[in-house]
């Protein structure tokens, strides 16, 4: 009875209630989609790499040690000595290592110098490894290996031929015009910075920056054990025994051989959400206002509504409806029009996301699922039926005092 009532109230002000449900509708799905968003970006970051325990690279900051290694951002203040790579791949506590040599890019993505061991042993989400939508790793010296999203954006396919520039600039003076690669793989998508990178071995790093005489003369010598080069950038290190971490991060950070600096790849993540801690709370008090405003419009709307009103609650006093039905009324009618609010911005966020999903993977490297219920939305939900109920209280009150006295009469 009183649903049927509320609904037909709210039928009889569409234009007043229509614009309200917009104003919620609008506020709802930027809280949603800044919950969700940052929730999954968040995962996204983090599923970027697992069952690596060590990232051992130049002295320069855990963080941007990680950001460079995993995330191909920044660039790395110094190098490692080749010995000290070797050392590592030797060391009893090791299981396997993965070299990395940055500092070279393709058309504006990061071309990564690596060994097959990483095809191998790499993994990130949960413990997945990489796989091969076409092709193979890389075997000749100037194989090449790409990441989905470098495939899907340049229109590349298997055997097609790129050259590779000196720097990480979306332009360059200087390209490797002597060397050309030709394309021997394409990864399967992952949603890590894997999708964007641009793989090739560390003999190939080598070798495009010697001058086009000497190369052409070691490739005809097939003398490829000569592009050897003397550092890289940092290893990603996985251990025989978990337990031994902790004991292997202070060896390495005392080494005396190199300037070395092994951090823990959770730690390091840990440090970067703490940074952009300020960011997600700036976004989140950002979308509560614009909430808060929206509230402030239902409540204006509904205590307009009391005068245009005095004649319908006449009569459903008349009908025997006490002040206390009077004010559930009023609560109930802020209620489905925030109710009514809430699904449509959870089934608008969830199809946006579903139809920009390639777009977002392709210029962002997030895979943002459209699947938006969660604990956080759950919980958000309750936070919006909490605040509606609020925002209904004054009007509902203003309504319950003229039940009162409110005679069958329009004056």
């Amino acid at each position: 009875m009183l649903r049927t009532v509320a609904w037909q109230s709210l039928k009889s002000r569409k234009k007043t209630v229509v614009l309200t449900f917009l104003s919620l509708l609008v506020s709802i799905t930027v809280l949603i989609a800044v919950e969700h968003i940052r929730f999954e970006a968040k995962r996204s970051f983090n599923r970027s790499i697992s069952g690596t325990d060590l990232i051992v690279g130049a002295p320069s900051g855990e963080l941007n040690l990680l950001l460079y290694s995993v995330f191909r951002l920044g660039s790395p203040t110094n190098n490692i000595q080749l010995s000290s790579y070797n050392m590592l791949k030797e060391h009893k506590s090791i299981a396997w290592t993965i070299p990395i040599s940055l500092g070279d890019s393709h058309r504006g993505f990061r071309v990564m110098g690596t060994s097959s061991e990483y095809f191998t042993h790499y993994r990130f989400g949960e413990e997945d490894s990489l796989k091969f939508t076409h092709g193979q790793p890389f075997e000749s010296l100037f194989d090449v290996v790409i990441g989905s999203e470098v495939a899907q954006s340049l229109g590349y396919s298997l055997g097609d031929s790129i050259v590779i520039s000196h720097g990480i600039g979306s332009t360059s003076f200087k390209n490797h015009e002597h060397a050309p690669f030709a394309i021997r793989g394409i990864l399967t998508p992952t949603g890590t910075p894997v999708d964007k990178t641009v793989h090739v071995s560390l003999a190939a790093i080598e070798a495009i920056h010697l001058p086009p005489s000497q190369l052409e003369q070691i490739v005809e010598q097939g003398r490829t054990d000569l592009l050897t080069p003397s550092t890289i950038t940092a290893v990603l290190v996985g251990l025989e025994n978990r337990f031994a971490t902790f004991t292997l991060q202070r060896q390495l950070n005392n080494f005396k051989d190199d300037r070395l600096m092994a951090v823990l790849p959770g730690v390091a993540m840990t440090q970067l959400w703490q940074l952009m801690g300020n960011i997600e709370n700036l976004l989140r008090v950002t979308a509560f206002l614009v909430l808060l405003s929206s509230l402030f419009g239902l409540s204006t709307m509904l205590i307009a509504s009391m005068n245009e009103r005095r004649l319908e609650i006449a009569v459903l006093r008349t009908l025997g409806a006490s002040p206390a039905i009077i004010f559930q009324l009023i609560v109930y009618e802020a209620i489905l029009i925030g109710g009514l609010a809430f699904g449509a911005a959870c089934a608008l966020v969830s199809v946006s996301l579903a139809t920009l999903s390639d777009w977002l993977i392709q210029h962002y490297g997030l895979f943002l699922s459209a699947n938006i219920f969660s604990l956080d939305v759950a919980i958000l939900g309750v936070c919006v039926f909490v605040a509606i109920v609020l925002a209904a209280l004054a009007p509902a009150i203003e309504a319950y005092k003229n039940a009162l006295n409110t005679q069958l009469s329009p004056s």
